[in-house]
């Protein structure tokens, strides 16, 4: 069963830093039919609902060409996540995994991310299926599928690198 914020069996939690690391800016806001995560799905689907990524106006123009695709890679900032969880219990069976190892929105950065199928891209909002975030949820990035993008730029050295480093 899905949780909210308690801590399992063997689960371990440690204090976050005192510091930040990095700033990051949200570039939008994503609306979607889950208001809580209890009723978030796990992953999403393509077959999922239709979601809507508002995009705000300063970043709008970053849009262009969007269409162009049929799948995106959407990163979001899973903002009513907590951080502090290094092991997990999944199952909620005493054994437990490191966060790492898995897709846990319980992360030190709560940084989610998705494969979407695109619908339609109208007056800076991004129209897809395939997320698993709450409604509200903060935007980061939208980029192409990067297994349907081919670089535009000229090729640099290490684009044809293969074997050992």
């Amino acid at each position: 069963m899905v949780r909210l914020n308690e801590i399992r069996a063997g689960e371990v939690a440690v204090a976050p830093p005192a510091t930040v690391d990095a700033g990051l800016v949200f570039i939008g806001r994503i609306h979607t039919p889950w208001i809580d995560r209890l009723g978030c799905p796990r992953q999403g689907r393509a077959d999922g609902p239709a979601c809507r990524i508002e995009v705000f106006p300063p970043w709008r123009e970053a849009l262009d060409g969007v269409s162009l695709y049929e799948r995106l890679e959407i990163l979001y900032w899973l903002d009513r996540s907590r951080r502090d969880l290094v092991r997990q219990s999944p199952a909620d069976d005493g054994t437990t995994r490191g966060t790492f190892s898995l897709r846990s929105p319980v992360r030190p950065n709560p940084i989610g991310t998705s494969i979407v199928h695109l619908i339609r891209v109208e007056d800076g909002v991004v129209h897809v299926r395939g997320l698993d975030c709450l409604d509200g949820t903060p935007l980061l990035d939208i980029k192409p599928d990067r297994t349907l993008f081919t670089p535009l730029a000229p090729p640099q050295a290490g684009d044809d690198a293969v074997g050992d480093a």
